[in-house]
């Protein structure tokens, strides 16, 4: 309760809030497809987060900082889940699923991005993007894929101050 915060809680919290504003940006759910559900504004948000992730880890102290930034996420992942009336016992293990959901979205992601992996990113987004219900519109898979290469491009060349806006 008295604990002293840390630096890098700071900028995480930050940088937090500039991704999940990104996530929720009404041309992912309109012109790229995913669904304005629970589940698929959890996809937007993975997918952005996953983003960011590799991009705190490129910091001198980027470990911690993506810590930070896991951390502050899922602190306000749990808090919405309350807020959304899930019981005190469900919440836990819900988390725990959304965690590993990040974590596996986030080596798919990075794979694919970085050439390391055999699935093209396009595919890559209709499995993990789309809160289980992948558009048959394959334009709009291209868009969000457009969408996430600029996103990963824009990150890529933000220095650490600009981050957050």
């Amino acid at each position: 309760m008295f604990r002293r915060r840390k630096p890098e809680d700071e900028l995480a919290m930050a940088v937090y809030r500039q991704v999940a504003e990104q996530a929720r940006m009404p041309e992912l759910f309109e012109a790229c497809g995913i669904p304005d559900t629970l589940d698929g504004r959890f996809d937007a948000l993975a997918l952005h987060a996953a983003l960011m992730i590799d991009r705190l880890r490129r910091e001198p102290d980027g470990e911690v900082l993506a810590q930070a930034f896991f951390d502050a996420m899922f602190k306000h992942l749990d808090l919405t889940l309350r807020e959304i009336g899930i019981q005190d016992l469900g919440v836990g293990r819900r988390i725990k699923i959304m965690a590993e959901g990040l974590h596996g979205r986030a080596l798919a992601y990075r794979e694919s991005l970085n050439g390391g992996g055999s699935t093209p990113l396009a595919e890559v987004l209709r499995r993990n993007a789309y809160g289980g219900r992948s558009p048959e519109d394959p334009e709009m898979v291209g868009r969000l894929e457009a969408h996430v290469r600029a996103y990963a491009r824009t990150l890529e060349t933000t220095a650490r101050n600009d981050l957050i806006k």
